[in-house]
């Protein structure tokens, strides 16, 4: 149980614990039962403290979320920078980063519920700060995958983007809900269609970063004016 004194938290350093016990507690809930069935409600209880208080640090359950993916993007950077500085070409680079991703579990799972939740019930300076944060790790990443292969840095960034939202739809079909892990159990045919989640998101990448060179100075159908 919460000490009274945490629970009062006037002081800047008892805030700060404050957030990272909701942090953490919104973490293990999510690791525990996935990110979609976790509430507010819940995270305040486990934290010890009434939902009112919560709301004092974070709004919405998609705010404290937010800032956890932005803690795993921060993360992944620094795990992925240590092994690129051992990869040796570009298919060793790309699966460094496939597996930078995918071996964090709950890192797919907030990636997989970013564009149809996580970002929708949020406030504009929550929102800002979370672009702001993705914009800073897409850049830095991407510099990093491009010294690593052939792609410039705005094209290392652009895969970094793909590479997120590829994940988080490659986890949902790698780890699906009961009733289909059931009928995939019962059909093999179309278990066969259930994606293995590393070896398909290096596919993919490998195959975007092949293309990417292809299409430098081209003008693509929608893309803004120069």
């Amino acid at each position: 149980m919460t000490s009274p004194a945490f629970l009062r938290a006037r002081r800047p350093e008892q805030k700060q614990q404050r957030r990272e016990a909701i942090l953490k507690a919104a973490s293990d809930l999510a690791r525990a039962s996935g990110v979609r069935n976790v509430s507010l409600g819940a995270v305040a209880e486990a934290v010890g403290l009434a939902k009112s208080n919560i709301s004092r640090y974070y709004a919405t359950r998609e705010e404290i979320y937010l800032e956890l993916l932005a803690e795993e993007w921060e993360q992944c950077g620094r795990t992925l920078t240590a092994r690129l500085q051992k990869a040796s070409g570009a298919e060793a680079a790309l699966s460094a980063f496939a597996s930078t991703i995918t071996e964090r579990p709950l890192f797919c799972d907030l990636l997989s519920h970013l564009p149809t939740s996580l970002e929708l019930n949020i406030s504009a300076a929550a929102a800002s700060t979370f672009k702001h944060a993705m914009h800073h790790h897409f850049a830095t990443i991407g510099a990093a995958i491009a010294d690593a292969t052939e792609l410039t840095p705005s094209e290392g960034a652009e895969l970094v983007g793909v590479a997120a939202g590829m994940a988080g739809l490659l986890y949902r079909a790698a780890n699906p809900p009961a009733v289909l892990a059931q009928v995939y159990s019962q059909e093999p045919e179309l278990a066969a269609t259930r994606p293995a989640l590393q070896p398909t998101l290096t596919r993919m990448l490998m195959a975007l970063a092949a293309g990417l060179p292809g299409l430098r100075g081209q003008k693509l159908p929608g893309d803004p004016a120069v």
